[in-house]
């Protein structure tokens, strides 16, 4: 037992590389950010003073939100990228020599890689699914008062299922008043249609959960033997229909707003409804499962290529290191965008399933 604990104890080199590791991560990532937010700045100033942006909402509720949303973007690169840059220093100041010379073995070697890669894998996953979306709420309301961010206002031909029994249609919905127009709701029971309404517009009540305003409506009850229709074109109707604008309303990067357990929720409840404009939030879950498992691929990656002492320095390690960093986004931005031809969880995890054959070839070929 005693064996077992000290086998697995964290030791004087696995500190050090720890601390080498994660201060090199986050050093990059500060510095990067910085140097993007500067260009930021002054590529939105002209935007924020014709806003009459107040300074203090600049501060917090865009840059304060921002800036862990760069973080968790470049996440995957810049641990790449430490990797390198300080494997290389402890390579090329023959320090990895000295450890393998006192017999610590490469697979020893990359244990505390694997602690480091953990740590930010687990802090990039809960930034990720838990606190970003938050924030990205409050930067995104910032972005449509000041920045002049585009929202969705309308949309036509909505159709969509309530529950297993009954299907509404708008005919057109727009989102500055609240109002659908040319609606009709089908209630079915064994597949059998049992009532029918039509309205000329139907409003919604945000302050009154699923409350909803029919007009200049008219209902048929149909049953076996006889048909029942009662209409009126001058009172409205309060009805009760679970439905939200939000079912069917969707604006560019709504999806990066929800946490994990929500996108969740809201993609089991659009198949449910038959909606089928949703690839974009199953994109989005299982990118953030798959860009955090992506710390340990490239992690491995990065230590192979560059625990080994070059004559050209670590400049050509780093620019084989970048090479495949940047190519990795690339590929997983070209396989997110193929989505719609195979499952989505294929195309999001098609880079980290190519890389991590890239990783294992790697590993094998590196200095033991």
């Amino acid at each position: 037992m005693k064996k077992w604990i000290d086998e697995f104890k964290i030791k004087r080199l696995d500190r050090y590389i720890i601390a080498k590791f994660l201060g090199t991560y986050f050093f990059a990532i500060a510095l990067i950010i910085a140097i993007i937010v500067v260009f930021d700045y002054n590529e939105n100033i002209d935007k924020f003073a014709t806003s009459n942006a107040p300074l203090k909402a600049i501060i917090f509720d865009y840059y304060l939100n921002y800036v862990p949303h760069l973080a968790n973007m470049f996440s995957a690169l810049f641990v790449f990228i430490a990797v390198i840059y300080f494997t290389s220093k402890l390579a090329e100041t023959s320090e990895i020599i000295a450890m393998f010379a006192a017999g610590v073995s490469f697979k020893r070697l990359l244990r505390p890689y694997m602690i480091s890669a953990a740590i930010i894998a687990v802090m990039t996953y809960i930034l990720g699914a838990y606190i970003i979306p938050n924030g990205n709420k409050t930067r995104m309301e910032f972005e449509v008062k000041h920045k002049r961010r585009d929202v969705v206002e309308s949309a036509g031909n909505i159709q969509l299922q309530v529950n297993d029994s009954t299907v509404a249609y708008f005919d057109r919905y727009d989102s500055r008043t609240r109002t659908g127009y040319r609606f009709s709701l089908d209630k079915f029971r064994d597949k059998k249609l049992v009532s029918h309404m039509t309205a000329r517009t139907i409003t919604y009540h945000p302050e009154e959960k699923h409350k909803w305003t029919v007009k200049n409506w008219m209902i048929r009850e149909l049953g076996d033997d006889k048909e029942v229709i009662r209409s009126n074109t001058r009172t409205p109707l309060d009805t009760i229909i679970k439905i939200e604008p939000g079912d069917f309303l969707i604006s560019e990067g709504q999806q990066e707003t929800m946490t994990s357990p929500q996108l969740s929720d809201y993609i089991d409840k659009q198949k449910a409804r038959g909606i089928a404009n949703i690839k974009g939030f199953e994109i989005e879950y299982h990118k953030r499962i798959a860009m955090s498992f992506a710390a340990f691929i490239l992690t491995i990656i990065g230590a192979s290529l560059s625990s080994k002492k070059t004559k050209g320095g670590m400049g050509l390690s780093l620019g084989i290191g970048l090479g495949l960093s940047f190519s990795y986004i690339l590929f997983q931005a070209i396989s997110s965008a193929f989505a719609e031809q195979m499952p989505v969880v294929i195309a999001v995890w098609l880079p980290n399933i190519v890389y991590s054959f890239i990783a294992i070839y790697l590993y094998k070929k590196a200095p033991k």
